[in-house]
């Protein structure tokens, strides 16, 4: 049973920047399969899509997932119950394992009020496997993604344009 404490001061606010944390139920380590993980993954991309949510980091770990999303269509603690709930109705029908329980209930959330703030967070997510001795160096860990490494990547800005596209 989650704490009632992390209820206290909990708000949802449309468009805020939030890093949420959820927890395997009794710790369990079942997301170290890539077909597990994807799981996870379909879910995230899935709030995106439904204008849930809006994805700037996340990270899969054996046991718990941190996500860093902005907040859109949807509160707060309903955009978390639809991703836990599709997230562990996929876990389930791929283990043939229906009604198990996936997810602790409750989750933690942190609400972000800088730019800086949200860099820092992300690169803490992705710096978790690192800290938890699964990895020497972040870009080792498979289960990651991270908007402005991946923009990097590509070489585009937030928007998509490439980074040295001339405006004419």
């Amino acid at each position: 049973m989650p704490s009632s404490r992390l209820l206290i001061g909990r708000r949802s606010m449309r468009f805020a920047y939030y890093s949420l944390t959820t927890t395997v139920a009794g710790r369990r380590r079942i997301f170290t399969e890539p077909d597990n993980v994807k799981c996870v993954i379909d879910a995230l991309r899935q709030s995106d899509q439904e204008l849930r949510s809006h994805t700037l980091a996340w990270v899969v770990m054996p046991d718990h997932v941190h996500w860093l999303m902005q907040l859109r269509n949807d509160n707060l603690s309903r955009c978390m119950q639809r991703f836990k709930s599709r997230s562990a109705r996929a876990f389930n029908q791929l283990h043939d394992c229906y009604g198990s329980s996936v997810w602790q209930r409750g989750y933690y959330d942190h609400c972000i009020r800088s730019q800086d703030a949200l860099e820092t967070h992300a690169q803490y997510l992705i710096e978790n496997p690192v800290r938890a001795g699964l990895v020497a160096v972040p870009e080792a860990y498979p289960h990651h993604w991270n908007r402005w490494l991946h923009e990097a990547a590509l070489g585009t800005n937030k928007n998509g344009i490439p980074k040295d596209a001339v405006s004419g």
